[in-house]
């Protein structure tokens, strides 16, 4: 008959190969780097967003139609005044032009997100109602009805 031991002390675990590990570190470097992506967008105006108490995320950046308002930022008060701007795509425009260059961003969605794609309203705390209501108006006259106002989640900072 055989007899087993039930110890084995001199033996030791086999070592653990590492020559797949630079394979797996460069197909997960790949990876992050095709699935990243830039945005080449500079802010040009002053943009402290106001805070909320009820906030939704918008979790898919592909439909988002950004819109900044606020006040010129410091390099471009000269020339530009004090008054709050509206910047889309790198450029300031007017009310007037909101219509024309949302559309524009609108085309160059795919088309399967056109009918999904949310408007983003990003508007300094110091910005007056009325240029939000104007955007508003223009925004409803090329038919882009769902709108958001991005925020700060937080508690509401006023008291009065």
């Amino acid at each position: 008959m055989i007899k087993f031991n039930k110890y084995r002390s001199s033996k030791s675990l086999p070592p653990v190969s590492t020559a797949s590990l630079p394979d797996i570190v460069f197909i997960l470097l790949f990876f992050f780097m095709t699935v990243t992506v830039m945005k080449n967008q500079n802010l040009m105006v002053e943009n402290t967003l106001p805070t909320a108490t009820e906030t939704e995320k918008l979790d898919k950046k592909d439909r988002i139609i950004e819109i900044y308002v606020g006040k010129p930022t410091s390099g471009d008060n000269s020339t530009l005044g004090e008054e709050p701007r509206i910047q889309m795509d790198n450029k300031f425009i007017t009310v007037d032009e909101v219509g024309d260059y949302a559309l524009q961003a609108l085309s160059s969605m795919p088309e399967h997100l056109r009918s999904v794609a949310t408007v983003s309203i990003k508007a300094d705390v110091g910005v007056k109602m009325g240029i939000i209501e104007d955007l508003k108006n223009k925004l409803r006259m090329v038919n882009l009805l769902k709108i958001n106002y991005t925020t700060y989640e937080g508690a509401a900072v006023d008291n009065l």
